[in-house]
């Protein structure tokens, strides 16, 4: 049976780099007769709505590709409506590309579409949820509170990533905005609840000096920042990166084991993993949601949807 395939298309995205991509992309299509409809979206919103729309469509797998960055895969994720129907796949455009990386899709666009294209199943795999009072939110990547949530707020909004996109180092830009927001930002004093897959409490941590708390569906964030060594997207659970109770100093000058993966070697870094967390902070700090700003919170639930997603990769 032939299949057809919803491109969902960021042409704002990766300082001009989508739009050349998505020229190669439907060179690909046509000569290869694929039957296929593309959505050209300038905003976070329209893309949660484009695939919302086509996730309710009466057909049986739904194929809702995305064309561009991470910021792009969490609109599409949180606009669908049934993921029972939907097969989700992604040409990795933006400037970190960590979802994709994740995955270990190919960075060549028509390699990630080969993928897309193929007759290979696709895997099922967990995908992370926020709940703040009644409103929830999905992530692919990552959730966090503190440092990281910081940089990618600033990241947003960052001529230094405009500047270094151009380039082709826009990664580089979180690298940088870390070192900056370190100096800067306030100690939280944070308590944390874990659950486990039965849903029970099974322990309770408080940090007086906590940097961060990041709660990892893959390994990377931040354009390839190892929070995560040994994070996996289908094995029920997050995993989670604390750094707390450490100089800035010293945070700083341990940057380099952090990116290198050597966090058991840092004193104050803690990894664990859980089914789900419950953050409680005295004053509200930043949280993100793969990279997107969330608001300034004092509580909020970070779990695990396992094997939800059908995923082309």
């Amino acid at each position: 049976m032939n299949n057809k395939y919803y491109f969902i298309v960021n042409m704002s995205g990766g300082s001009g780099r989508v739009k050349k991509i998505w020229h190669r992309i439907k060179q690909e299509l046509n000569a290869r007769d694929i039957d296929y409809k593309a959505f050209k979206t300038e905003s976070a919103e329209h893309a949660k709505n484009l695939a919302y729309k086509l996730s309710k469509l009466n057909e049986e797998n739904i194929h809702i590709i995305v064309v561009g960055g991470d910021g792009t895969i969490n609109a599409c994720l949180n606009g669908i409506n049934d993921f029972e129907k939907v097969i989700f796949g992604v040409i990795p455009s933006g400037s970190a590309n960590d979802f994709a990386r994740g995955l270990s899709l190919p960075k060549d666009p028509v390699k990630a579409l080969d993928i897309v294209l193929s007759g290979k199943p696709y895997k099922k795999i967990d995908i992370g949820q926020i709940t703040l009072d009644d409103e929830k939110r999905l992530f692919g990547i990552s959730s966090g509170i503190g440092l990281d949530a910081i940089v990618c707020k600033k990241a947003l909004t960052s001529k230094i990533k405009n500047v270094l996109n151009k380039v082709g180092l826009g990664s580089l830009t979180y690298l940088i905005l870390t070192v900056i927001s370190l100096f800067t930002m306030d100690y939280i004093d944070t308590e944390i609840d874990i659950y486990d897959e039965e849903d029970n409490l099974s322990e309770t941590l408080r940090l007086k000096k906590m940097i961060f708390a990041a709660f990892m569906n893959v390994r990377a964030e931040g354009g390839g920042v190892p929070m995560a060594p040994d994070a996996s997207y289908d094995d029920g659970k997050l995993s989670i990166c604390i750094a707390s109770d450490i100089s800035k100093i010293s945070a700083f000058t341990k940057l380099p084991l952090l990116v290198m993966a050597k966090q058991e070697k840092i004193k104050g870094f803690r990894l664990l993993d859980a089914k789900k967390a419950i953050i409680k902070v005295k004053e509200p700090s930043v949280l993100h949601s793969d990279g997107e700003y969330v608001g300034d919170e004092t509580k909020v639930t970070i779990e695990c949807l396992s094997n939800i997603l059908n995923m082309k990769c």
